[in-house]
């Protein structure tokens, strides 16, 4: 559970804002997170220059309002077939669909895609379902839907299938938008196809679209959220005439060495960022701050931290969220609930992150009447403290028994705080350890009804869950089962594997030779 930032794009701060989720600022962790579910350009002019104020799709009649439980259960009859048919022909699949007999609209479509994030050959067979009948249904899918199948292809690593998509995009008027390209951009640089990332941006004059700042600092933030810094500073550099570098593009580059943990690095931009005399805002301490407090110099960030109060630059927020969290990393509880405190009297009211930093450390100490007393702080506060599915992931991490899940379910429910990929693999975990077999089940089924998995991990649980349980031919299914997902197994998942295949083989020869040694009845 360790995806822990949020995208730094707000319409009042633009491009780089420094936000802060609680473990945003650990000392391993990063702080630029990818969500493919929000426009990449977020300033205001981005969004009148590339009127992304409204949807584009193309033109065609409009499909019949269909309510949502509507919409959930025909999505959920279109997961069925493509279960039910995963491994059959195209040509069974098809029929299949055909015989359903829904209406297709964008919102449904979508839902189906949605459901098989984790699972990109459904998405992608359903997609090209979807396409072959589009000319006989009268339903032309849209931007939302082609991004959707690109952001899941993307993730799964399928580059040509992404390839295919962006080709059959391409054709269309009106279909690429600023979301494709972000989406892109962002895939190729996590599948370390820098290059190709890289020709996204210099292709958007083909694609009706800008080569402006904006665009630019997409690329880079891309290629510094997944460790690409010095290919992202090489084309800051060579920019720099074409574009008019805001302080928000410095920080990026700053930022992105920040993620690498690279502190000598972080020093030589911030030297170079004060020569350059543009002026530093408050999310450029903050990722100093944020870098020092990584790289174990939490005395110098919580002095930089207190320097910034005298000089009248206001820390928000989310810089004090890094303060407290280094503090509680250095077991310096103490001062980080001191930190705390001023926040309330100096009107920087903590936020839902500010809590979360502070849960998850005591939790990792077993404070956890004190973390109880601030769960019960957040729930009154309500708002922007309402307890998220962060703040139920330390708890459930700390639960000791089946009781404690089902309590923190129930509170969970109580304010309305969905579930996650990452919740349901942690439940799995426990329930798979405490050998809750009928709880298993019921979350593996759970999670393919609400389609946010089961993804990799999930399996990676039950495989070795199964195995500690001695079912090896259980465990083996599972793992085939991942495999011809398209899953890549972890290394320790290979060699356990490797050695239930022998194990399993040894338990065969040892069948069949106690067979043969039998002895015959003699015949009377």
């Amino acid at each position: 559970m360790h995806r822990q930032i949020r995208q730094l794009t707000t319409i009042s701060r633009q491009i780089i804002n420094f936000k802060s989720n609680p473990e945003s600022h650990h000392p391993h962790q990063t702080p630029f997170h990818f969500n493919s579910s929000i426009p990449f350009h977020s300033s205001p002019q981005t969004h009148q220059k590339h009127n992304l104020s409204q949807p584009t799709t193309p033109n065609h009649p409009q499909s019949p309002k269909i309510t949502d439980t509507q919409l959930n259960s025909d999505a959920y009859k279109v997961q069925t077939v493509l279960k039910r048919f995963n491994d059959g022909p195209d040509e069974e699949l098809e029929e299949a669909l055909d015989g359903i007999g829904i209406q297709l609209s964008e919102g449904l479509v979508v839902d189906v895609l949605k459901r098989h994030r984790s699972d990109w050959r459904s998405a992608f067979r359903f997609w090209n379902w979807v396409i072959k009948g589009e000319n006989s249904g009268g339903y032309v899918p849209g931007s939302r839907v082609f991004n959707e199948v690109i952001d899941t292809m993307g993730r799964m690593r399928r580059f040509e299938e992404v390839r295919k998509v962006f080709d059959e995009m391409s054709e269309r008027d009106g279909v690429v938008n600023e979301r494709s390209y972000g989406i892109m951009v962002h895939r190729y640089a996590a599948g370390h196809r820098v290059e190709d990332a890289t020709d996204v941006f210099y292709r958007r004059k083909k694609m009706g679209m800008e080569l402006d700042l904006v665009a630019f600092q997409t690329l880079l933030m891309a290629l510094c959220r997944y460790k690409h810094v010095e290919t992202a500073e090489f084309l800051f550099h060579s920019k720099k005439g074409a574009f008019v570098y805001d302080i928000k593009t410095w920080n990026i580059i700053l930022n992105g060495w920040s993620v690498l943990g690279n502190l000598r690095e972080v020093k030589r931009f911030w030297n170079e960022i004060i020569r350059s005399k543009i002026k530093l805002d408050r999310y450029t301490y903050g990722i100093f701050i944020n870098a020092l407090a990584k790289a174990g110099k939490i005395s110098k960030a919580v002095e930089l931290f207190r320097a910034m109060w005298e000089k009248g630059c206001t820390p928000d927020v989310p810089i004090c969220n890094t303060v407290i969290d280094g503090l509680c990393f250095k077991k310096r509880i103490p001062e980080a609930l001191a930190i705390f405190k001023e926040m309330n009297d100096k009107d920087c009211q903590p936020d839902v992150a500010t809590y979360n930093t502070l849960i998850k450390h005591l939790c990792k100490i077993h404070r956890m009447e004190k973390v109880y007393e601030l769960l019960e702080e957040m729930e009154q506060k309500k708002g922007h403290c309402l307890p998220n599915d962060r703040t139920y992931g330390f708890l459930l991490k700390s639960s000791k028994n089946p009781e404690d899940v089902s309590g923190l379910l129930e509170r969970m429910e109580r304010n309305e705080c969905k579930m996650t990929d990452d919740l349901y693999n942690l439940m799995l975990r426990w329930y798979m350890k405490w050998g809750c077999e009928e709880e298993v089940q019921s979350v593996w089924s759970r999670m393919e009804r609400d389609g946010i998995g089961p993804d990799q991990r999930s399996y990676t649980v039950m495989v070795h869950g199964l195995h500690a349980q001695g079912r090896l031919e259980e465990a083996l299914k599972y793992y085939g089962e991942m495999v011809s997902k398209g899953f890549a197994p972890e290394p320790r998942t290979k060699l356990l594997v490797h050695a239930m295949k022998i194990k399993s083989n040894e338990r065969v020869v040892t069948e069949r030779r106690n067979t043969w040694h039998k002895p015959r009845m003699k015949l009377k």
